[in-house]
């Protein structure tokens, strides 16, 4: 089975750097490749992928806000933060959001292929050195 991902990040280099990454992964692929929260809830509601890779600081809608509304459109989706902020309470609200995991980016190189198998597995993934602050 083939997993459809789709990427939202208004980073070029993140998002090109993820989708070359996943592009070299038989098991996944790439549906689509967004840069705003609002474009994301609607690119999820179109596609219905299986992964949504989101970002945080997005613009018209952060990534916190689009989880929300892509849970109620699409809820099958896995959604797997990947964002450079590391403050426990933005950790906190994005997990509470329903969400599966969260990477910092900073540890993508090592991280995004481990998170991705662990969120799809049905795991809850965070990011080695946040793992400490997490409630449960």
């Amino acid at each position: 089975m083939i997993l459809r991902v789709l990427v939202v990040d208004d980073y070029e280099p993140w998002r090109r750097f993820v989708c070359s990454t996943l592009e070299k992964q038989t098991s996944l692929q790439v549906i689509g490749e967004v840069s705003d929260g609002l474009e994301a809830v609607q690119k999820a509601q179109e596609l219905q992928p299986d992964l949504i890779l989101l970002d945080i600081g997005l613009p018209t809608l952060n990534g916190v806000e689009a989880a929300k509304r892509i849970r109620q459109i699409s809820p099958a989706a896995k959604i797997l933060f990947a964002s450079q902020n590391d403050d426990q309470d933005i950790v906190r609200a994005a997990l509470a959001t329903g969400a599966q995991g969260y990477l910092l980016k900073a540890n993508g190189k090592s991280e995004l292929l481990p998170a991705i198998e662990a969120v799809m597995r049905g795991d809850r993934f965070v990011t080695q050195q946040l793992k400490g602050q997490q409630p449960g």
